[in-house]
């Protein structure tokens, strides 16, 4: 039976970005029952259409209406994925049900997750992502993680919020792994001060311009000593290899549930390595059922920088999942049980349901 679930899970606390404050995780969980094994997947979208054009209504919608109809349990992603081109975009519903199926395949095989997908290190480097607060509040964030030991430290950046920032950021700390997000907040006539920026030493700066606007990106890069890193311009394979071609990234973000799944992810992954683009895989506040397939994709040894995948407590309290990721010496290592090795706290899950139906017998 494949039934689908509405969560509502607060934030530790609000995480503010250009794209606005979200306070909690409403996520869209798929659970796949075969006996009494149990496989998931979660959508990576949110109540509202501000990061992209899906939400969780389209991905209720499409799948429900479109999708479900092209997916079998029995089959692998990587058929499903061609049957799915068929609808045009939607990434996003596509990834939740691809990933299902990763791991629904990969409990049918006993293995982990990351060992199931080939080229695992067995451990995933860790770096963290703060969200906006004050430039004080960020210091005291930055020192903690530095104590506990994240291997880069992001901070969002906007307009009037860039340079006061990283220049108190690099006096107090000096030259530690730093890199900046913009989320698209930026122009193009915004260079001028973009180029500020490559006084801070910094990795990268992150989609520093609207996603739609590669040749802008491509322009930006050679104006710009710090490297250039996509992300939301990244949605799926093609967009990718138009990017890497027009000379517009030095740096790319995988969001597995952004690109359709985790095929996809490894496509680009390799493509990036014939053109000597590094790659990261980053996050969306999932729950530890998402967190459990970006930790398994960020051991692959195609990925060459720490992504944005801390652990649970990072952002819950409490998560719906009944294990939790631990951090040591920055880095995070999958789970060892076969699939994402997770287990729901059905509980604490119930509590923050608020919607849940079957879509498939």
């Amino acid at each position: 039976m494949l039934s689908y679930s509405k969560i509502s899970n607060p934030l530790v606390k609000p995480f503010k970005t250009s794209f606005g404050t979200q306070l909690s995780r409403d996520a869209i969980i798929l659970t796949y029952q075969e006996g009494d094994t149990k496989a998931f997947g979660e959508a990576v979208t949110d109540n509202a259409p501000l990061y992209g054009y899906e939400d969780n209504f389209t991905v209720l919608h499409v799948i429900n209406n479109h999708l479900k109809g092209m997916f079998s349990p029995n089959m692998e992603p990587q058929k499903f994925n061609a049957k799915a081109k068929e609808i045009r975009g939607h990434n996003m519903a596509k990834g939740a049900l691809e990933m299902l199926l990763w791991d629904i395949n990969a409990k049918r095989e006993g293995k982990p997750l990351h060992e199931f997908l080939g080229k695992s290190k067995g451990y995933a480097d860790v770096g963290i992502s703060i969200g906006m607060s004050t430039v004080e509040d960020e210091l005291k964030t930055i020192e903690d993680s530095i104590k506990k030991g994240y291997r880069r430290i992001k901070v969002k950046i906007e307009r009037g919020y860039n340079v006061e920032l990283l220049k108190a950021i690099r006096d107090r700390f000096g030259n530690i792994p730093l890199s900046v997000d913009a989320n698209q907040g930026f122009s193009r006539d915004d260079f001028e001060t973009l180029k500020k920026l490559d006084q801070f030493d910094l990795k990268y700066i992150e989609q520093p311009l609207p996603l739609e606007d590669i040749n802008g990106h491509a322009l930006l890069r050679k104006e710009m000593n710090t490297p250039i890193c996509l992300d939301e311009s990244i949605e799926s394979v093609e967009s990718a290899t138009n990017a890497i071609e027009r000379g517009a990234v030095d740096v790319i973000n995988i969001k597995p549930g952004r690109v359709g799944g985790l095929q996809n992810s490894l496509d680009i992954m390799e493509k990036a390595r014939e053109n000597d683009v590094k790659i990261w895989i980053g996050g969306m506040l999932e729950t530890g059922i998402g967190r459990s397939f970006n930790v398994s994709l960020a051991s692959n040894s195609l990925v060459n920088m720490p992504g944005d995948t801390s652990p649970n407590h990072r952002y819950f309290k409490k998560d719906i999942t009944n294990e939790s990721f631990e951090m040591k010496d920055g880095r995070i290592m999958p789970y060892k049980g076969p699939g994402i090795g997770v287990s729901l706290d059905y509980e604490f899950f119930n509590g923050v349901q608020v919607e849940g139906g079957r879509l498939l017998d």
